[in-house]
């Protein structure tokens, strides 16, 4: 017997609200399991509404983002807070891919969009345990040291539009994750922490297929009303980003992924 829901979205709504966070990992790689058996219908009129907020527990403290611990890699007190920021980046992560499976149900796509977003919640999920883990290891926890709450403001900003949410989340967001992960890796490396550096190769690799993902949705919603995808993402990203799509861009990274620079380079404070 499952304690999972009977449709996708009451699914990842229970996952989405639970503040216990080994168990939002557990119920969301059930989920996603269940999803890709076809074991779940994917929705009812009896689900319950998606919340305005995430499940959290009562550490980490959310702070300003100038309030966060420095994160130099050089010392063993910033790779902890490097890694701290790296697994709460990844926490708010699985509730942003539960959060779009579970708010646009309704929308006209094929299912396979939501086979994508599982497939994103499921390794988001794998990478917060492998980074709580680390941390472990390193003689902290995740929750020992305070966080921000800037990555969440993107579903607040974008919850009323799909092409929005799939622009600022995987296609800034996540791609921002693409343009420093490279320096990182070598200067763990340089530090000699291949533990950390596994680790973070791991979702590297990974978060190329999710801006893949976003990317091709995103297209695929542009291609349906017969816009230009590089335009509508660009006036997007100026409608609803508060910050700046700033270089330097991993620019092989982001086509692999489907993102060109005719997307975002016009974008950027230097491209005048």
């Amino acid at each position: 017997m499952t304690d999972v829901p009977g449709t996708l979205r009451a699914a990842a709504i229970k996952a989405l609200s639970t503040a216990d966070l080994s168990e939002k990992a557990r119920l969301t790689t059930a989920t996603a399991e269940f999803w890709f058996a076809r074991k779940l219908g994917l929705s009812a009129p009896t689900d319950p509404p998606s919340p305005s907020r995430p499940g959290r527990p009562l550490k980490p403290d959310l702070v300003p983002p100038r309030d966060v611990p420095r994160r130099s890699v050089h010392t063993l007190e910033g790779r902890i807070a490097m890694i701290h920021a790296l697994a709460h980046i990844e926490l708010n992560a699985i509730d942003l891919a539960l959060d779009i499976v579970a708010r646009f149900c309704g929308q006209p796509v094929p299912r396979s969009f939501f086979d994508g977003w599982m497939t994103v919640a499921m390794e988001e999920a794998k990478h917060f345990g492998l980074l709580s883990a680390r941390l472990v290891d390193l003689g902290s926890f995740y929750g020992a040291l305070p966080a921000h709450d800037g990555l969440w403001q993107a579903v607040e900003v974008t919850s009323h539009d799909l092409p929005s949410r799939l622009a600022i989340v995987p296609l800034v967001l996540e791609a921002r994750g693409l343009d420093v992960t490279p320096s990182l890796l070598a200067k763990l490396k340089e530090v000699g922490d291949p533990q950390t550096g596994a680790i973070l190769e791991i979702i590297y690799n990974d978060e190329k297929k999710h801006v893949a993902i976003g990317a091709k949705w995103f297209r695929f919603l542009c291609a349906r009303h017969r816009i230009d995808p590089a335009r509508r993402f660009q006036e997007i990203v100026r409608e609803c980003f508060r910050g700046e799509v700033k270089p330097p861009f991993n620019d092989r990274a982001r086509a692999e992924a489907g993102l060109t620079p005719t997307f975002y380079r016009s974008l950027s404070p230097l491209s005048s």
